[in-house]
This record gives C-alpha cells, structure tokens and sequence, in this order.
C-alpha cells in the first residue's frame, strides 16, 4: 500500500566536500531505528572502500525513515563537482534540503554551487550548522555568512553535532515542520524520474526512482521514454537502509525498482520512466546525455596484463556508465585504452577501482581535454581527444578549446599567490569580493590549464585553505599547438600535448630537463628535444658513457691511443644512427605525472 502523500517528506543534504553529511545521515538512520547499534557502522551510506576512506561520497543513497508517523526519504548527494548532473537529478526527486555548514569553516565553494542548484528547483532550505562541539566553532559568524553570502535568512538555523548527536531531534522536527510534501496524482498516467542506477551481481541493474504521478507496480511493463526501451517490473522495494520488498510505490515516494536489465549504460540518469500501455503525455525536463570532458590513456605495465584490464574495464563500466573507453596503441606503451572521464576526481577514482578491485598495474597518460578543431576548405568540424590524432596544422583553420568559470574561497593572506596562479593559467579575472576576512575570486580559465596540478596547486599554496568549485561555460577560440617531444630524434606519441603557444617553449623545456634526469645514459650521446611542427623549441643533451679503451696501453707512442680513440668515435658514431633508446616505464611514468611546475 502506497503511503499518503501528506505525510511523505523528501530531502536531501547538500554540503561542501568534508563538512560531516554522510555523518549526518549515519545518526539520523540511527534516531529514527533504521538500523540497530549492532549494525552500524561509520558512513554507512558510503559503500565503496574509497568513498570510506576520502572522506567523500561518490554515488548517490538513499535511505527511508519513519519519524512520528512521517515517513522520510533522505537522499545522500556527492558533493564534488564532476557528480553535478547526479546533485542535479537528485535534487530534483526532492522538495527540500538541508544545508550543512561546517562551524569552523564556514561557507566554502561546493556549498554555494550546490545550495544555488536547490533554489533553482524551487526548494525549501534547512540551513543546519554542524560540529558546534568543536573548540574553533563558531556559529553566529558561519549564521552571518549564510544571511550575507547565500542569502538565506539563519536566525532559525538548527544548531548541531553529527559525532556526538546533539540536535539530530530538532533536525528532524524541522524537516516535517519546513520542507513541504510532495504533490502527484495517483490517478494520473505513470510518471517516475530516474535518479541513478548500479549494478548488482545478483539483481542485475538496481534502478533509483521517484514517483511524480501515478503508481509503479510489479509486474507492470514500463517505457524508458527517452532511450525507447521496454522492461517488465519484477521487484519494486525501498531501502531502510536494508532492501526491503513493496508491492507499489505511489505519488512523492522514492524507491527502486529492478527489471533484469543487464547493463547500466541503459538506464541514463534523468530518464522519465512510464506505463507502456498507458504512458505519459511527455517527459520529465532537465534530462541530458552525460558528456565526458577529460580524456586520457590507461595503459598496463606489463603488456600481458591488456585482456585483464579489457576484462576489468568492461566490468567497471558495467557499474559506471559516466566513463568511456576505446582501444588505442602507443609505439611507446603498447596497447591501451583511451578513456573519457567527467572530471579529474572520476579519472582517480577509476585508476584507483581499477589497481585495486582488479589488482592492475597501470601507466596513466597525461589528461586532456576534447578540443574543436574547424578544417580550412570546407573540411567541416572535428573533435580530438588525443593530442597524438592531431591533423597536420596547414589543414587547421581554428582551434577551439574548453573554458570554465570557477569560484575560489580564500583567507585573505593567500589572495595575491591564488591571482598569480590563475594568472599564470592565462585566467581572466571577473569578480572579487570579500565576505568577512575571506576573498571570493571568480575567474574564467582554459579547462586544459586546469586539468593539470591546478587543485594541487591550490591547495597547496593555500595550505589547504582554499576551495574551489566550476562549471563549463562553452568553447572559445585559441592559439594553440601540439608539442612532440622527440628522443634520439625519434618522436615518443605518449608524451606529446597541445599546449598554448606562449607557455608551449617553457613547458618544453621542462619536460626535457625532466627527461634528461630519466632516462639512464647510453654508450653514445642522446638528444632530447620538444618541438612544434619542424621547429625545436628546447633541447637537453644526455652525454654518452665512455668506456677506458686506452686502459689496455702502457706506454709506447701517442698515435697508438689515438687509433683506439678514433676508433671508439667511429663506433659511437654509427651505435647512434643505429641504436634505439630504451626508456623505462619509471621514466614514463615519472614524466607524465609531472603536471607542470614551472
């Protein structure tokens, strides 16, 4: 029996990476009896080792609560960036929010993006001020920062803390007093979003929902509306956190549903599912096919392992459908994979799934990001994810390549290094503000300086202080060249890039100085240079090592060792033209990580 809808609150918690909300959700499962002492454990919305161990929540939960008659459903949101389109669905199955600030920190990037996508779908904020129980709290200044930076009037900001359980009764309380219920017609054609799906060995693919109008049924044979594809239900249930059976879910309710689809890649995220014999006059809007933006190789050390990581791959997407891959060759690394990733957290988190769930040991080649290429000539429009595919620059009339807009918190001590970064990362400047003892810095960037070290770099300047939040704001046109680093004058594809043309002959020489420190001596010189097109634009020389071949003369004329030296630059000579530099796998590995420090 479907649950009245009056009584259903649907939430979820929004909050910067770090500021306790998977903590939050641990101990209101607990209040409201979800599970017993016994079964807790830490984070227990947070499945995955990795998530456990970041400190971070990369798929979205969701869990039902009956609190006072009131039944729950509280949805756990990635914070990060890359997951933005799955905040945005899951905001958009709820009706309210709440908002979790750290005490001590403060209002931070994340927090904002997401706080102004739940304003966008017309939602009720909880503003909920967290870790009051710490010495460095500071609860009226975090209250002055939400009025003044978000807007949002905190006076009656429910004060708490998720460790110790202070104040998760008024959390609650205000959750049924503050966020409305939902509203749906049971009456109506079937009406379901589609808010995120995983694989499951035994079930096949557990597909998330929430009921706008009408009633799903098991047994009931329903259309994906915008992949076209038909399904027969033959579970629907919800989870407490534990999978528990129904036999419908209604209007305003959130549960799951499985109907033996095999693979994720079917269920888009955002779809809007319906009856097939009864469907639904037009979708749900807002709904997007998910675009990867950074690309990079993933190559295995050992060339024998390819089938493992072609197996191990395929089986990660299986659960992921967010990430692409096809196959590619490098004559340096041997066969691999080109992979599209939605951000530079998702390409770490799938290189660390991949060395450790399939115990594979790889070689990542530098990321990048897709650019747009016009051709002379009516040649039309291209799209190049790997540098090496390049085509020849007479054919190239433009190039254009990712921009982003990104919003940066920092104390004001570090405000003159953060503008030298974005600076250096040919940054426009477009707004900055201070709010309290702390700078807002907006800044439009080139994705491709970015995808580097650019949050290391951040961070580290910042001491860890600053944060840093982005979205895509279009493709512009720009001066930019592919650079081919060439070893013994032979060029190596893995490690060439495009790059900007007035950092190109700082990065080249970069990454030669770092070569040279590399790759181990030979018996004969090797030149290592960086070039665009046929012009060299750095060099570094690793000389040769020399082997005593006078040690055998002991005296006697002069012409003797002569002989033998000659003999020796004769060999070198041709050993040059001939031999082939072996670089190691380090070497590579070494290089490409390097980012640039320069």
């Amino acid at each position: 029996m479907a649950t009245e809808i009056s009584k259903i609150r649907n939430f979820s918690i929004i909050a910067h990476i770090d500021h306790g909300k998977s903590t939050l959700a641990d101990r209101l499962i607990q209040r409201c009896g979800g599970l017993t002492d016994r079964e807790m454990t830490e984070q227990v919305l947070d499945n995955m080792d990795i998530e456990k161990e970041r400190g971070i929540t990369i798929k979205s939960q969701t869990v039902r609560l009956d609190y006072k008659g009131y039944v729950l459903n509280l949805m756990d949101t990635p914070g990060h960036v890359d997951f933005a389109y799955e905040v945005s669905r899951s905001l958009a199955a709820c009706e309210g929010a709440l908002l979790v600030v750290d005490a001590a920190q403060g209002v931070e990037a994340q927090t904002l993006a997401n706080v102004y996508q739940s304003i966008e779908h017309d939602h009720e904020i909880v503003p909920v001020i967290n870790k009051i129980d710490l010495p460095s709290a500071e609860p009226e200044k975090v209250k002055a920062e939400i009025e003044e930076i978000i807007g949002l009037p905190a006076e009656d900001a429910v004060l708490c803390s998720a460790k110790t359980g202070i104040g998760i009764d008024e959390i609650l309380d205000a959750v049924v007093a503050r966020i409305p219920p939902p509203k749906g017609d049971a009456s109506a054609p079937l009406k379901a979003m589609l808010v995120d799906s995983w694989y499951d060995p035994y079930l096949g693919v557990v597909i998330l929902i929430r009921v706008i109008d009408g009633v799903v049924r098991k047994g009931q044979q329903v259309k994906f509306m915008n992949a076209g594809t038909m399904h027969l239900i033959d579970r629907v249930g919800c989870f407490r956190p534990k999978i528990e059976q129904l036999t419908e879910l209604g209007p305003g309710e959130i549960g799951f549903i499985t109907a033996q689809i095999k693979e994720v890649a079917q269920t888009a995220v955002g779809d809007t599912i319906t009856d097939a014999k009864r469907p639904a006059a037009q979708a749900l809007p807002g709904f997007k096919q998910v675009q990867s933006v950074v690309f990079c190789g993933l190559f295995p050390v050992d060339a024998n392992d390819f089938e493992k990581l072609r197996e191990s791959i395929s089986r990660l997407r299986l659960n992921d459908a967010s990430f692409t891959f096809e196959m590619e060759t490098s004559a340096a690394l041997g066969f691999g994979f080109r992979c599209g990733f939605l951000g530079l957290l998702h390409l770490e988190i799938i290189q660390e799934r991949l060395t450790r769930e399939y115990d594979l040991d790889l070689i990542t080649t530098a990321p990048s990001v897709v650019y747009k290429i016009k051709l002379n000539h009516g040649g039309g429009e291209l799209e190049l994810h790997n540098p090496a595919d390049m085509p020849d620059p007479s054919r190239i009339d433009i190039i254009e390549e990712p921009w982003i807009e990104a919003t940066i918190y920092v104390p004001d001590e570090y405000l003159g290094s953060i503008l030298k970064l974005c600076q250096d990362r040919r940054g426009i400047q477009k707004n900055l503000t201070y709010v309290g003892g702390r700078a807002q810095v907006v800044y439009e960037l080139p994705l491709n300086e970015v995808v580097f070290d650019f949050y290391d770099r951040l961070k580290s300047i910042s001491r860890g202080y600053a944060s840093f939040d982005y979205h895509q704001i279009g493709h512009r046109e720009g001066d930019l060249v592919k650079m081919g680093i060439l070893v013994n004058g032979e060029p190596v594809d893995a490690l060439s890039m495009i790059v900007h043309r007035g950092v190109a002959e700082g990065r080249g020489r970069h990454m030669c100085e770092r070569l040279k420190d590399l790759i181990p001596r030979h018996l004969f010189k090797i030149p290592i240079q960086a070039a665009i097109g046929g012009k060299v634009i750095a060099r570094e020389t690793i000389a040769a090592m020399r082997k005593d071949v006078t040690a055998k003369c002991y005296g006697g004329d002069a012409s003797r060792k002569r002989k033998l030296l000659d003999k020796q630059k004769e060999g070198k000579k041709r050993m040059r033209e001939y031999g082939s530099v072996s670089i190691p796998q380090e070497a590579f590995i070494a290089a490409l990580r390097m980012g640039d420090e320069s």
